[in-house]
C-alpha cells in the first residue's frame, strides 16, 4: 500500500507523460495461459503469453520511436505488477490493461537478454531503446486501448501506471544482468502449453490430465489483422 501511495504522489508527472503519449494501433491476438502455481507461494500462479498464428503486435505512431512495431515472443508475464491492496480500485486490475502490460513486459525480457548478450533477432531490436521510452510505450498502448473503447476511460490509473513503469525500480530491472536465462519459458511449460492447445476446449480447463499437467487458457483478446 505504501508503494501505491507513493504512486499517487507521482501522479502529476505520470499524468503529463500519459497525456503526451500518442495512440497507436494493436493487431493480432492476446493469448495468456496459466501453467501452475507461483514458485515461493506468492501471487496467483505462473502465466505465459503465447503467440498465436496472428501474434499480438503494437504499431506505434510516435515520431521519436526507436522501434515502430513491437511483437512480443513467448514469455512469462504477471500482467500488471499491481500491489494487492491497490487492486480494489478501478483501473488497477493486474489484467485490466493486459495488452499494455504484455508489450511492456516483453521490452524488459528482450532488454535483459540484450544485456546478457543472449538476444535473439526479435529481442535485439530493443537494444537501442532507452529506458524512458519503455514507459512511453506502456502509456501509448493504454491510450490505444481507451481510444478504441477496448477499456473504459479512467482519469487516474493511466497516469499512475505510467509513473510506476518510469520509476527507479523499473529502471533497475531494465539494467539488470544475469536474468535472461530465467526469463526463458521452460521446456516443461512449453510442453504443457502444446498439450493444452491441442486438446479439446473442455480438457484445457483442468490442471492435470492423463498426459500430465495441462496449461489453462485464461485470457484471449483478438485485435484483428496487422
Amino acid at each position: 500500500m505504501l508503494r501505491f501511495l507513493a504512486l499517487i504522489a507521482l501522479a502529476g508527472c505520470g499524468a503529463a507523460r500519459y497525456a503526451d503519449a500518442p495512440a497507436g494501433r494493436l493487431s493480432g491476438t492476446v493469448l495468456v495461459m496459466w501453467v501452475g502455481e507461483t514458485q515461493g507461494g506468492e501471487g496467483d500462479g505462473r502465466f505465459v503469453y503465447v503467440p498465436s498464428a496472428t501474434p499480438l503486435q503494437f504499431h506505434r505512431t510516435n515520431a521519436d520511436a526507436t522501434l515502430t512495431t513491437i511483437t512480443p515472443e513467448m514469455m512469462y508475464t504477471d500482467g500488471g505488477s499491481i500491489p494487492a491492496m491497490a487492486q480494489v480500485f478501478k483501473g488497477f486490475s493486474p489484467w485490466g490493461y493486459a495488452p499494455a502490460y504484455i508489450v511492456h513486459d516483453w521490452l524488459f525480457v528482450a532488454r535483459k537478454c540484450v544485456n546478457d548478450g543472449m538476444a535473439d533477432p526479435e529481442q535485439a531490436k530493443v537494444a537501442q531503446m532507452p529506458f524512458a521510452e519503455s514507459a512511453d510505450v506502456a502509456a501509448e498502448v493504454i491510450k490505444t486501448l481507451i481510444n478504441t473503447n477496448t477499456v473504459a476511460p479512467n482519469d487516474v490509473a493511466p497516469g499512475l501506471i505510467t509513473s510506476a513503469v518510469a520509476g527507479p525500480i523499473a529502471r533497475e530491472r531494465w539494467n539488470q544482468k544475469g536474468a535472461c536465462a530465467a526469463a526463458v519459458v521452460s521446456e516443461a511449460h512449453q510442453e504443457m502449453i502444446k498439450r493444452a492447445l491441442a486438446a479439446p476446449a473442455r480438457a484445457r480447463m483442468v490442471q492435470r490430465g492423463a498426459g500430465g499437467p495441462v496449461a489453462q487458457v485464461v485470457q484471449v483478446i483478438d485485435f484483428g489483422p496487422p
